[in-house]
């Protein structure tokens, strides 16, 4: 088995991911990055000596990369520096109406006992019942490759997934404990990382309250991108080869199998497995022959995809006050009918937006005295985006960023650089341009997700965002891991 050779196509977390785990198992394995930066959607770049994240900017779930690092006896202490922050995250609400969450647990219970008065008895159920969730689907139904029903049929599994309110959406399962409209819209904050509203994901998700609240927000020093260098070098240690500037433009298959590797150079190179950490839907309808593929174009247009995103990287030549690390701006209502953010081709007339600002945190990703902006407006996939479009929202959010902040920001913005869904579509070949993957909605969880693995071709895997278990940095890392072990159980049987 150690002479096996596989081939990776990509870059992000969940190829270096499942990378580094085959290598550990004693493949050769080596990874094709189409990119110039390693890191998929968590690439960096710098500019006027600003360090910008392009993608990942929320550390949540520290334990999933600590149990990654400790996969292979190491520590993310030796890869990188990790920061709890506190607050949070602040949340503008509105015009001098600004709450920042405290990182202690019960400093945050009081500050939602200002808003509803006895609410702290009820926080506490929910943290139980999130606890229970977290406990049982991030270290076991995750780590499920969902490609039979029979993974599931165990009794005392069909109870404990019963108790984990599937059936329910988050909506009506918040309100349940909570009346108070801020502590609402808090608590359905995390579900936007799942790619729909919370009257569309299933309570299951309140595990995500659990990692919010209980396990923190962290930062790691230097950017998001410190990760990525971090499990390159793990990679590099297992003896994985990463190539960049290596595009894969078309896979040959035969007999059953997927064979070679056609690169944009002309290059083909062979295997005997092959892992895509691409873009599934690329992959699928791109670069294998159509009757190698694992569904049909009504299929993939049938899928509810998680938003893509209006991004905008500032360097400003001022620090900056009123902001914290983290920002959401909840200053207006959501418009009627709030899923058309995520699935309706339509941009939206107040859209939420969310500000970090890591310089707040490390001064050492903005020159002396500036600072490093990231700014995120959620919107539906396959939108027509266009400069004029851009500089249109650009001005509608600054307004509300420099009213709710009380200072002047724009005249002093020495470095701005926009991306949105052409650019999601040059470098990654995102379908339909989205951001996140796959939104986590009740019929595309687990088996009714993408299949890890091609159903005519026996040595082709999918990772990654849009195959299980979903979208999310943590999510990929186990996707990867989930994906090797399933490559090593075939080659050993």
């Amino acid at each position: 088995m150690g002479s096996k050779e596989v081939i990776v196509i990509g870059s992000g977390f969940s190829g270096l991911s499942s990378a580094t785990h085959l290598a550990a198992e004693g493949f050769k394995v080596t990874i094709l990055e189409k990119n110039e930066v390693f890191g998929g959607r968590a690439r960096k770049f710098t500019s006027n000596g600003f360090t910008f994240d392009m993608g990942p900017s929320w550390y949540w779930m520290p334990d999933v990369f600590d149990r990654y690092f400790r996969n292979f006896g190491k520590k993310t202490s030796d890869y990188y520096e990790l920061i709890r922050l506190d607050p949070s995250y602040a949340v503008f609400f509105g015009e001098n109406d600004i709450m920042n969450i405290p990182a202690n647990l019960d400093e945050f219970k009081l500050a939602l006992e200002n808003l509803e008065p006895g609410v702290s008895e009820k926080l506490d159920e929910f943290l139980e019942q999130a606890a229970f969730k977290y406990q049982r689907g991030i270290y076991d139904l995750v780590h499920r490759p969902s490609l039979s029903l029979m993974e599931f049929a165990d009794l005392k599994l069909f109870r404990d997934v019963l108790r984990m309110d599937i059936f329910q959406s988050m909506s009506s399962h918040i309100r349940k404990y909570f009346k108070n409209d801020k502590i609402i819209r808090l608590m359905e904050f995390p579900v936007l990382f799942l790619g729909e509203t919370a009257q569309n994901i299933p309570a299951l998700y309140s595990l995500m309250n659990y990692a919010d609240i209980a396990l923190g927000t962290w930062y790691p020093k230097g950017g998001m991108h410190k990760i990525i260098e971090g499990m390159v070098s793990l990679a590099e240690e297992q003896g994985v080869v990463l190539r960049n500037n290596a595009e894969v433009v078309k896979i040959t298959a035969a007999e059953g199998k997927a064979k070679s590797v056609q690169l944009a150079n002309g290059e083909e190179l062979q295997f005997d497995v092959l892992v895509a950490s691409a873009d599934y839907h690329h992959v699928d309808k791109h670069l294998l022959d159509p009757k190698y593929s694992n569904y049909s174009d009504k299929y993939w247009d049938k899928r509810v995809l998680a938003p893509s995103s209006l991004l905008f990287y500032l360097g400003v030549n001022k620090r900056l006050k009123n902001l914290l690390h983290h920002n959401l701006f909840f200053d207006e209502p959501l418009e009627p009918h709030a899923d058309a953010i995520y699935s309706n081709p339509r941009w939206p007339e107040k859209p939420l937006f969310y500000v970090s600002v890591p310089s707040v945190t490390d001064p050492s990703v903005a020159p002396e005295g500036m600072e490093n902006l990231f700014l995120l407006i959620p919107l539906a996939p396959d939108l027509e985006d266009n400069e004029a479009t851009r500089r249109k929202y650009f001005g509608l959010i600054m307004d509300r960023l420099e009213k709710h902040t009380g200072q002047d920001i724009r005249t002093h913005i020495i470095y701005n650089r926009s991306y949105a869904h052409s650019d999601f579509k040059k470098d990654y070949h995102a379908f339909k341009g989205n951001a996140y993957g796959l939104a986590n909605t009740l019929k595309q969880t687990a088996i009714l997700k993408p299949s890890l693995r091609n159903k005519k071709l026996t040595n082709l895997y999918y990772t990654g965002q849009l195959t299980v278990p979903g979208p999310g940095v943590p999510p990929s890392l186990i996707s990867g891991e989930v994906v090797a072990k399933e490559i090593s159980k075939q080659l050993r049987g």
